[in-house]
């Protein structure tokens, strides 16, 4: 099943975040849950409401939303640092 049979996004649930269709988890919780070291059985037994299919769909939308993602490089000129702001 595709990711987007499981996952809305809707402006009037979390502000329009993506959620797991049906419910109020956020994609970026449960990836957050898996990133922290979770795994799928322990999200399952605290989130009975979830599937396996629906933490797969959070990883295929994750997966997606980087590869769609693009980073530009910026010229900052030379002596400039970008982890000082404001030096």
């Amino acid at each position: 099943m595709p990711w987007q049979e499981r996952i809305v996004i809707d402006p009037g649930i979390l502000v329009g975040k993506p959620v797991v269709k049906g419910t109020r988890l956020a994609v970026e919780l449960i990836i957050d849950l898996l990133a922290q070291g979770w795994s799928v059985e322990a999200i399952l037994h605290n989130y009975p409401g979830l599937t396996r299919e629906d933490i797969q769909a959070c990883l295929s939308y994750a997966s997606l939303s980087l590869k769609a993602e693009k980073v530009y490089p910026l010229n900052l000129p030379q002596g400039s640092s970008s982890a000082h702001p404001g030096k």
